[in-house]
């Protein structure tokens, strides 16, 4: 059915509207890829931040959305002492302190 053609039938009322809605087909609704009740936010970035956001998220192999709900994350687990590091910073850390100091 053609947009002017819904638009007509559901202007005209009556049992017409209900008619259209019993004409379609059920919506396949894509199944959430988590167990946990998810909100969708809009953030405005620049362009140049976003780009470097998506390079980051594409060399880890997962997605732009994943990469900044794990930076959020760990940034609030920083205000509450939680602090989450990656396992790079841990070993890079380990490496320092296993280097000899200069007498």
């Amino acid at each position: 059915m053609h947009r002017n053609e819904a638009t007509k039938r559901f202007h005209d009322a009556g049992d017409a509207l209900a008619d259209l809605i019993d004409e379609t087909q059920p919506a396949e609704l894509p199944t959430p890829d988590t167990d946990v009740p998810m909100v969708s936010r809009s953030v405005r970035l620049p362009l140049e931040t976003y780009d470097r956001v998506r390079a980051a998220a594409e060399a880890r192999g997962i997605g732009v959305t994943t990469l900044m709900r794990q930076w959020i994350e760990a940034g609030l687990a920083d205000l509450d002492e939680s602090a989450t590091v990656s396992l790079a910073d841990v070993r890079r850390a380990l490496a320092a302190l296993s280097r000899p100091t200069a007498a």
